[in-house]
């Protein structure tokens, strides 16, 4: 049985990776960061595993 991804927040990838909120966002425009996941209607978080392969490719 395989566990679940766990969704981190934006102030947690944010504080994983160093890089500022405004930083994230225009990464992921130009699709050098991976894309968040819509959570509700005003919330989104990244996969935890697909932030690290991100990390671990740098």
């Amino acid at each position: 049985m395989t566990t679940p991804d766990r969704i981190l927040r934006c102030k947690d990838v944010m504080a994983l990776t160093g890089l500022s909120r405004s930083t994230l966002y225009a990464m992921m425009s130009e699709g050098t960061f991976p894309a968040s996941v819509k959570l509700s209607k005003r919330a989104v978080g990244w996969r935890a595993a697909v932030v690290q392969a991100w990390l671990d490719a740098r």
